[in-house]
Formats: C-alpha cells, sequence, structure tokens
C-alpha cells in the first residue's frame, strides 16, 4: 500500500517522471524532448503535464512541459512532487531484489516468518505465501482488502493501518492454492514492503524493526531500506 501512497492529492494529474540513462547520440535535444512533452499533454483534459529528467555522461538535465494542476501555477521542474500510484510497487520490487542479491532474504522465505510474532498469514493446502508470490501477484490474496473503509475514496489507503492489514491477514481463506494463477492484488504487494521491513531470516540480524504501532503499510515501504 506503500506503494500506493499518494505523494501529491491532486486527483486530476496524469504525470509522469521519467529518468533516462541511454547512450548521449541516441537521447533528443532539450527542444526536441519539449516537443514531445507538447504532443503528450497539449489537447488531453486528463494531462496536466510531464517532467522527464535525463542523465548522460556530461551531466544531467531537467525538460518540464504543464503544471501541477488546474490550482496550481508553479511550473514543474526536478523537485516536483508527483503521485506516482502503483509505480512504487516497482520500487518496492526492485528493493526486494536488492535485498535478495545481497543475501539478505530469500526470495522462496515464508512471508509469515518474516512478520512480527503472532501474525496469521493464510494459508492453504499445507502451503505458505512466498515473497516471489507476493512479488508476482500469485499470493491468491485479493485485490483489495475486505476491512479497507477509507474516510477519503480519492485517497483509500491513507487511513489503513498496519493493524488493519495484519487483521486482514488473520481472517482471510484463500480462494485456491497458492500460486495456481496470477491475481493483481494491492493488498499483496502491499504486505511485501512491511515484510521486507521485518525481514531477516537470522534473528533480525540486520537490525531492521518491524513497522510500528498506527503506522501504515505505504510509511513501510518508504522507509523499508533506512532501517
Amino acid at each position: 500500500m506503500s506503494c500506493l501512497r499518494r505523494s501529491l492529492a491532486v486527483a486530476a494529474l496524469a504525470l509522469l517522471a521519467v529518468t533516462v540513462a541511454v547512450p548521449a547520440a541516441a537521447v533528443p535535444s532539450d527542444d526536441e524532448i519539449l516537443e514531445i512533452l507538447r504532443e503528450r499533454v497539449g489537447g488531453h483534459a486528463d494531462r496536466i503535464g510531464i517532467v522527464v529528467g535525463v542523465i548522460e555522461p556530461d551531466g544531467r538535465r531537467i525538460v518540464a512541459y504543464g503544471s501541477a494542476g488546474a490550482d496550481a501555477a508553479r511550473p514543474l521542474d526536478g523537485d516536483t512532487l508527483f503521485e506516482i500510484g502503483s509505480i512504487t510497487k516497482v520500487f518496492t520490487a526492485l528493493l526486494l531484489a536488492d535485498m535478495a542479491s545481497n543475501g539478505e532474504l530469500d526470495l522462496d522465505d515464508p512471508v509469515e516468518n518474516l512478520l512480527p510474532r503472532g501474525v496469521d498469514v493464510p494459508e492453504r493446502g499445507g502451503r505458505s505465501i512466498t515473497l516471489r508470490e507476493l512479488a508476482m501477484h500469485h499470493s491468491g490474496l485479493p485485490r483489495l482488502p475486505t476491512n479497507m473503509h477509507p474516510a477519503e475514496p480519492d485517497n483509500p489507503f491513507a487511513d489503513y493501518t498496519i493493524e488493519q492489514l495484519y487483521a486482514f491477514l488473520s481472517e482471510y481463506e484463500l480462494p485456491r492454492d497458492i500460486g495456481a494463477r496470477y491475481e493483481y492484488s494491492n493488498v499483496g504487494f502491499g504486505l511485501l514492503p512491511a515484510t521486507l521491513r521485518c525481514s531477516g531470516r537470522r534473528g533480525n540480524a540486520h537490525g531492521r524493526r518491524c513497522p510500528r504501532s498506527g503506522s501504515s503499510p505505504s510509511s513501510a515501504a518508504t522507509r523499508s531500506r533506512r532501517g
């Protein structure tokens, strides 16, 4: 749900912040990029602005077009905050891959073993959900938790706490075998950063602390590598 945390509460934005790292000869000039951005944004009521970052051997360039919204006159630049929604899932998956590569965890570790004691993760057929299955949307968990009742429908995860997530897991019954098929799951992927926060097969040897009481799964995602 982390991944789902909104950085900027502007519902009308259809924005994308892109960093490009390619050989200098393949990268268009600033004017050429600006023309591309005009084509992507101009004339579309649901598109407000775009910022592109280019990393080259000689340095970095920022090209922006548009604004942050109808009520935001400030022009876009390299410091503009964007609501990126489920793009945070990509960053969470990269953290998982990095930790697996460094030997801090195994992709086939059961999720329940990496969460606080007392948190029950649903099982089926004697099989436990693993980190790999969370990341690949093969856990059998649904798209959304059944105990989510947001105060703000436009920002549904803002008030969803880690306690609610753990309570949902303890009560939910998987409708099919783990790994049987793909089903996009926000709740499953939202569990992943909380799991990474607590990770440590060797007695939490890496010193990470599990999400604090009252925190949201999304906040766990943003802190998962700082513990």
